[in-house]
């Protein structure tokens, strides 16, 4: 058996982005990556429109928590995505050590007012992406590729 790819993937509240990238590259993997989800300022509740979005798809929930990227010091990420404008500028902590980063924006649907139909289509529109980029990276085969063309192949699938 591989050792899974890890992947910390970082939105500053920890509640919605960061969240449904979590779970579906977990359920994409299947065991050929491993990931999680943090935030610097994390507001200790997931977003209840991204547990009702990844129910929707048939993506499990129940292990999702807003949290805290110290609680993960131990987990030694392969890879770190931020996915928020407002984490991309942030300094990560120094215990991430040498695990590549790459900032891939997500547009916030937990922050769109509207119609329900309107929200519902910006939650569509996020996991539609964060899917797309998921089989992408999975494409990938991250683990063969050397460290400095994976960084670039990255960098280019959060740029589209």
């Amino acid at each position: 058996m591989t050792t899974p790819f890890k992947i910390l993937y970082i939105c500053t509240h920890n509640r919605c982005r960061s969240i449904l990238c979590e779970a579906i590259s977990n359920a994409a993997g299947a065991g050929a990556i491993e990931a999680r989800s943090a935030g610097s300022q994390p507001s200790g509740e997931v977003h209840p429109l991204s547990l009702r979005y990844l129910d929707e798809i048939g993506i499990t929930t129940t292990e999702l928590r807003s949290q805290s990227w110290d609680e993960h010091r131990h987990f030694a990420p392969d890879l770190v995505i931020t996915v928020c404008d407002s984490a991309a500028g942030e300094a990560c902590p120094l215990w991430l050590g040498s695990a590549q980063k790459v900032h891939w924006g997500l547009a916030d649907p937990s922050k769109l007012t509207g119609s329900d139909s309107e929200i519902a289509a910006g939650f569509h529109a996020c996991i539609a992406e964060i899917q797309r980029r998921t089989a992408a990276l999975l494409a990938l085969n991250l683990g063969a590729l050397p460290a400095d063309e994976r960084l670039n192949a990255l960098r280019t699938l959060g740029a589209h």
